[in-house]
This record gives C-alpha cells, sequence and structure tokens, in this order.
C-alpha cells in the first residue's frame, strides 16, 4: 500500500515513515474557540429567527383575530420554508462554500426580521416568514458539513452539540425577550427587538469563523446532485436517523406552539411576560446537547436514542397534571430529551455520509423541519379539538416512532454484525 492510501508520509533515505498531521481543529488547538462562538451565534440566530413568533401566538391571535391553529401557520411557515429550501440551499455551499452561503443567509434573513413587525394581517405575515425560513435553510446544513470537513472526528459530536447548543439559548432567549417585551409593548416591538439581536449575531458570526481550509468545490450539475441525493436515501442508516430527526422535532414543535395557550389559559392564568420565561428551559437543551459525545461514549448510539426518546415521553406524562411544578418539571425533560435526541442523530448523520456531507446534513434538517411544521400544526389541531391531552397524545405516538425505528437499528446491527462474523469462519 503506497504512502498516500494510508495517510503517511516518507522521508528519502529514511526507513521508517512518519505519520501526516491532521491538521483539522480540534478543542484546545487554534481557532477551535473562534470557531465554535461564530457557530453557536449562528444557532442562536437561527433558533431565536425561526421561532420568533411562537411564545407570541396568543397574542398575535388577539391583534390578528385569528384562532390558534391559524396563528400556528406564522410558525409552521418558517420551518416549512427552510425544509424546502435546506437541500437547495445545501448544493450552493458545495459549489459556493460553507462560510459563504452561511454569511449571505444570515444577511437576508435578518434583513426579514426587520421587516416583520410591519406585517399588516396574517398573510403578509406568514409570507414573510416562510421567506425568512427559506433564508435560514443555508445555515443547519451548511455548518454541520463545515464542522465535519473543518473538526477532527474524535471531537465532531462535541462540536456539533455546541451548535446545537446554540439552538437551545436562540430558542430561550427568543422565546424570554419576546415575552417580556411583548407585555410592554406589543409582538411587533418584540420581533424588532429580536431582529436587531439577530443583527448583532450576524456580524460577529462572519468576523469570527475562521475560513475554510478543507472545503473542496463540488458541482451545481442537477444529475449530479440527484445521485448524491439518492445514494444518501437509499442508506438505510441514514433514512432512520432522517426519520428520527422528524420525529422527535414533531413532539419539540407541536409542545412548544401550544404551551403558550395552556399556561395563559385557566387554571394557570399566566401574564405573557411569565410565559416568555417559561422557556428558560432551553438552558436544560443547552446542557443536554453540548453533552451529548459523552453520552455516546458511555451509551453508544442506540442506547443514547433511547434515554432520549424515554425522557421525552415522562416529561410528556409529568406535563399533563393541573400542578405547574410538574408542567415545568414535564417541560425540562421534554427539552433535554429532545436536545439529546437531535445531537446525536444529526452528528451520525455527520458520520455515516463519507461524500455530499452537505447533502446528507440538507435532508436531515429537511426531515427535522418538516416535523417541526407538522407539529406544530398538527399539535394545535389537537389542542384545539382535546386541550393539552391531545397535544400531548400527538407527542407520545412520535415517541414511539422514534423508539421503534431504534429498535429496528439494533436489529439490522445485530444482522450485518452476525453476517461478518460467518464470513470470517
Amino acid at each position: 500500500m503506497t504512502p498516500a492510501s494510508t495517510g503517511a508520509s516518507t522521508t528519502v533515505g529514511a526507513a521508517a515513515s512518519v505519520p501526516a498531521v491532521d491538521s483539522r481543529m480540534a478543542p484546545g488547538g487554534p481557532g477551535y474557540r473562534r470557531m465554535s462562538f461564530a457557530l453557536f451565534l449562528a444557532g442562536v440566530a437561527t433558533f431565536a429567527l425561526l421561532y420568533s413568533t411562537q411564545a407570541l401566538l396568543p397574542l398575535i391571535s388577539g391583534d390578528l383575530g385569528v384562532t390558534a391553529s391559524e396563528a400556528s401557520w406564522t410558525v409552521a411557515a418558517s420551518t416549512g420554508g427552510l425544509a424546502l429550501f435546506v437541500i437547495p440551499m445545501a448544493a450552493l455551499s458545495e459549489r459556493y462554500g460553507r462560510r459563504t452561503v452561511m454569511t449571505a443567509s444570515l444577511a437576508v434573513a435578518v434583513i426579514v426580521a426587520l421587516l416583520v413587525p410591519f406585517a399588516g394581517s396574517l398573510t403578509t405575515l406568514v409570507v414573510l416568514r416562510a421567506v425568512q425560513g427559506a433564508a435560514l435553510a443555508g445555515l443547519p446544513a451548511s455548518a454541520t458539513a463545515y464542522l465535519a470537513e473543518e473538526v477532527r472526528p474524535k471531537a465532531l459530536v462535541t462540536a456539533i452539540g455546541l451548535f446545537v447548543a446554540g439552538n437551545s439559548v436562540g430558542g430561550m432567549s427568543g422565546r424570554v425577550i419576546t415575552g417580556w417585551v411583548a407585555q410592554e409593548w406589543g409582538w411587533r416591538v418584540a420581533v424588532g427587538a429580536l431582529g436587531v439581536l439577530a443583527v448583532g449575531c450576524a456580524v460577529a458570526f462572519r468576523v469570527l469563523l475562521p475560513a475554510p481550509k478543507h472545503f473542496a468545490a463540488g458541482s451545481l450539475r442537477p444529475g449530479v446532485l440527484f445521485r448524491v441525493v439518492r445514494g444518501h436515501l437509499g442508506d438505510p442508516l441514514l433514512r432512520r436517523l432522517y426519520a428520527i430527526g422528524a420525529l422527535f422535532m414533531t413532539v419539540f414543535g407541536g409542545v412548544y406552539t401550544v404551551i403558550g395557550y395552556r399556561l395563559t389559559e385557566e387554571p394557570f392564568g399566566l401574564p405573557q411576560g411569565v410565559v416568555g420565561s417559561v422557556f428558560l428551559v432551553y438552558l436544560v437543551g443547552t446542557v443536554s446537547a453540548s453533552t451529548a459525545g459523552r453520552l455516546v461514549g458511555r451509551l453508544g448510539r442506540r442506547g443514547a436514542l433511547y434515554l432520549g426518546g424515554g425522557t421525552t415521553a415522562a416529561g410528556l406524562v409529568l406535563s399533563l397534571a393541573d400542578s405547574l411544578v410538574l408542567v415545568l418539571l414535564g417541560l425540562v425533560l421534554i427539552t433535554a430529551g429532545f436536545f439529546a435526541g437531535h445531537a446525536v442523530a444529526s452528528s451520525a448523520v455527520s458520520k455515516t455520509a463519507t461524500q455530499g456531507r452537505a447533502q446528507a446534513s440538507a435532508l436531515y434538517q429537511s426531515a427535522y423541519y418538516v416535523g417541526s411544521s407538522v407539529g406544530s400544526t398538527v399539535g394545535a389541531m389537537a389542542f384545539h379539538a382535546g386541550g393539552w391531552a391531545g397535544t400531548v397524545g400527538v407527542g407520545l405516538l412520535a415517541v414511539v416512532g422514534v423508539v421503534g425505528i431504534t429498535v429496528l437499528g439494533s436489529r439490522a446491527a445485530r444482522v450485518a454484525a452476525a453476517r461478518v462474523a460467518a464470513a470470517q469462519v
């Protein structure tokens, strides 16, 4: 085997070869902290903007005279726009570079964010939110592909976990800020303030993110893109991971779209500012996502997914109680389980795909945000029809799906291992 095939380098006249140095980033190495903080800020901006109306739905319903299920379209439109455009945006990042596409995506998204407060009708608001989601589509898949190329494999789960942690902080800060601002000045001022915050995140991201050193431009030809996507969809492991991401997000999207209505109604009757503060439980997601690497190290990928699903289900059941303490504890468990499961599944996609990583991540993100759109819409419809118990029922069905798919994955792994063992006999 030649030095090129083994990754070793040789010296003329030397009997031994010297392993090539891995120039990719690692914890403690040059650029790693800047990269982590830049992508953390990108995650903050993405989730803050994507779900900027979620905590404000009761106020939007009252201001525009629409029902909970109609107002939920302001959330479903943004996540649906992202799901629809994430694959084309990932293809652009394969050709023009991850950092370029992420920068352009954030720029367009923050411009739209500054226009959202001036929407005069539900239709205009939904259209603007769809455009915003389409713009943000350039972030998730490009970010995970950037990490897969620029970070050493052993640090990949941790690095992606930090990006996901930024998502959780963005989701939390967006809802808390909008909740308190809206209580004093209304939902329009609240989403405007969030847009200003996102502008700051976007500028800092562009300044801090190191230029890529391991990016190799790909092709934009439709035939090439089709073959890459078909190859990913033909991989049973990737299909399972995509389905798991969608189902986890169905739970999360449904719960957090409806929770504001539940907490402002009896028996709780909380004011909008306090309801926004409930989203501080996202901090739990920050912790669970950033520790996903250690969780996989101890339990394995499937064990971590079982734990994430079980934790989410326990939280859903607890949230049925008419006790505010138990509802909050339920939200803590739901959030912890969701973010851990999401970090594990998304990092597994990046590790599994050896080529076309942006498309592989894009397919995951597309499935993930389809799950969000379905969860927010179906969860709101279930709440309208059967109250909070209806939303919980939708969530539990999705968790059963996660566990079932993981069981199938465990069985497939045992069968594959048995075949390998038999072939070696």
